[in-house]
């Protein structure tokens, strides 16, 4: 995932690259909070309230605490607080939404020092002689990396993505503290079994980090992509592409979410190509790009091509989890509710406590989706009118601890390409036959 530095807030950050000077951030930041707590408590008391703990720890000035933190920490805490603004935005306070959603525009970079030091290490120190020029400020800041415009000796001209020192070697232990932190905070019930959730977050972390593998998924883009005049993937440089450095091609391309401004014909051209692509991938390719973060995407107006970038997050999609997303699709094309919450239930995104504690709420949210789907117009992704009557209905199911459920991680992650890809959606405020799409997919890949 990367950030666009450009018309945004930037500043110089040194990464805390030792185990002990990322804990000393994580406890800076729990005291930060506690301290935030405390005040507010004794604000609210004064002045005759009796504020419950979510009140005291949802604070704005706490909200803002944790994204400032997570930011400087960058890795694994910067990407969880991201996971959580991009696949929970509609469901949380608007003030921690708010907060965390700053987390995919923050523009911190490594100073020049520590940026050579990392460059050294795995080019060696005449690094800078296989280059005519090296821009040494980032045209992209990431959770992960920073990404740096070049023009090689030999005159071509490539993105260079350089990973923050330590951040490999801190995955494990950032998603420990960060969990730690959400449960010391109650945002975490102790009902619910996350061990599994966080090992596969360490897993896919860690990929990410693989700069190796994630070139290897770029070359498998290009060769799935091939002859698809959509969309462009980047050129992997072999030569100059080490475990803490990956070397692209550089392509040119505006941000996807600029495309606002267009006529509505672009727009839903544009999306009606992306939701196709994520079609594709789960049920033509096996493989998805689970990282929707939308500077992952941009557009080339000169010949109208979708650029993909960051192949980081790409991932296997197992037949098993492609089938469950068939039926339960299928099901919903055929506005048959009771087979949808089947289907959901067996699929693991309903929790069969749920369903049997909560009937009417259950049947009148699958109401809600299945109509959706059912009509015949084009579907507008700008019209969210449905989501806080959703949000609304499933408030019980959230309070009630036993109806809490995670799904499958292997299903987490390919959600969170459908609903991150959703969110692109509104922001473009498109107009997709997405029953068409969706009908057409199936019936081509049965």
């Amino acid at each position: 995932m990367t950030d666009d530095i450009d018309g945004k807030r930037e500043r110089h950050r040194s990464v805390p690259s030792t185990r002990a000077g990322r804990l000393a951030g994580f406890t800076r930041l729990a005291g930060g909070v506690a301290g935030g707590m405390v005040s507010e408590g004794a604000r609210r008391l004064v002045a005759g309230e009796r504020p419950s703990i979510d009140q005291l720890i949802l604070t704005p000035g706490n909200a803002k605490r944790l994204a400032d933190r997570l930011a400087h920490l960058r890795g694994a805490a910067m990407k969880l607080g991201q996971m959580i603004s991009m696949d929970a935005g509609d469901f949380l306070p608007p003030e921690l939404a708010d907060i965390l959603a700053r987390l995919r525009d923050r523009a911190n970079f490594m100073p020049p020092r520590q940026l050579d030091k990392v460059l050294t290490a795995e080019w060696g120190k005449d690094w800078r002689r296989q280059f005519r020029r090296f821009e040494p400020r980032p045209i992209a800041a990431a959770s992960i990396g920073q990404v740096h415009r070049a023009l090689t000796s030999d005159g071509r001209l490539v993105a260079i993505k350089v990973q923050y020192p330590g951040i490999a070697q801190s995955i494990d232990s950032d998603v420990d503290n960060v969990a730690s932190l959400l449960k010391v905070a109650g945002l975490l019930p102790k009902e619910l079994e996350i061990a599994p959730l966080l090992s596969a977050a360490k897993q896919q972390l860690h990929e990410e980090a693989d700069y190796q593998r994630e070139g290897a998924m770029m070359q498998g883009y290009a060769e799935l992509l091939a002859g698809d005049e959509r969309f462009v993937v980047p050129t992997l440089d072999t030569e100059l592409t080490r475990e803490r450095v990956l070397a692209m091609s550089y392509e040119e391309g505006r941000p996807i979410e600029s495309l606002a401004e267009e006529p509505q014909e672009v727009r839903d051209r544009v999306f009606t190509h992306l939701i196709e692509l994520v079609a594709r991938e789960l049920f033509d390719f096996g493989t998805m790009q689970t990282d929707p973060n939308f500077a992952n995407y941009r557009y080339r107006a000169a010949d109208e091509r979708i650029v993909l970038l960051d192949f980081g997050a790409a991932r296997p999609v197992s037949p098993e989890i492609a089938q469950s997303y068939r039926r339960l699709l299928q099901a919903g094309l055929d506005e048959d509710r009771q087979r949808v919450t089947e289907e959901a239930v067996a699929a693991g995104f309903l929790n069969a406590k749920a369903v049997a504690r909560h009937p009417e709420r259950v049947a009148r949210v699958i109401d809600i989706i299945v109509s959706e789907m059912a009509s015949e117009d084009r579907f507008d992704f700008g019209d969210r009118a449905f989501v806080p009557e959703i949000r609304d209905t499933v408030a019980p199911l959230i309070d009630d601890r036993e109806s809490w459920h995670l799904p499958p991680a292997e299903t987490l992650f390919v959600q969170r390409k459908v609903s991150g890809t959703a969110l692109l959606g509104a922001r473009l405020k498109a107009r997709v036959d997405v029953r068409r799409i969706v009908s057409d997919t199936l019936a081509r890949t049965e």
